[in-house]
């Protein structure tokens, strides 16, 4: 019997040798196998995130290039704008001038009907005028002058409101 018991237990080590070799070798099969798997997934996943950044990297240059655009064209349009109101104030400042040296005159023209009723103007012309026509009567150039300033500050509101409609024009083309 003890031969028996020894062929039997030798047996049975040589198969539970053979079935520790056999599942480690399925295991590091597997392993491999699994292994190989994940790094496919991960490559898969590395490729998608770098197609996402350079999709992101194109947007956000695109992006820079409109910007960029719009900052020129509103250093265009502010220089526009300057030069449009600088030439306003030199308008203004020549007429303000002009006033006050007496080389331009204001009038304003009178109503026919409230002249023959009650300020005594004569209906009319001079004997060294020859112009025909509606009566006027000329400002004093203090008065004048307001009108003038007035007047400009109106212009310089009407230049700087055409400014603003042209930049939100622009601005919302390019949306």
């Amino acid at each position: 019997m003890k031969i028996d018991v020894m062929k039997w237990g030798g047996a049975l080590l040589i198969l539970l040798a053979l079935m520790a070799g056999s599942a480690w070798a399925a295991w590091t099969w597997q392993a491999n196998a699994y292994g190989q798997k994940l790094a496919a997934k991960e490559a898969d996943h590395q490729t998608e995130r770098t197609n996402l950044a350079n999709a992101n990297a194109a947007l956000v240059l695109a992006e820079q290039g409109k910007r960029f655009a719009l900052e020129q064209w509103l250093a265009a349009s502010d220089q526009a704008h300057y030069r449009a109101l600088n030439d306003e104030k030199t308008k203004q400042a020549r007429l303000r001038d002009r006033l006050a040296t007496a080389d331009l005159r204001l009038s304003v023209q009178l109503d026919a009907t409230a002249a023959n009723s009650c300020d005594g103007m004569q209906a009319t012309t001079s004997p060294g005028g020859v112009v025909h026509g509606a009566r006027r009567a000329q400002l004093d150039p203090a008065h004048a002058q307001r009108i003038i300033g007035i007047t400009g500050d109106g212009d310089q509101g009407l230049t700087a409101l055409q400014a603003c409609q042209a930049y939100a024009k622009e601005v919302s083309m390019l949306k």
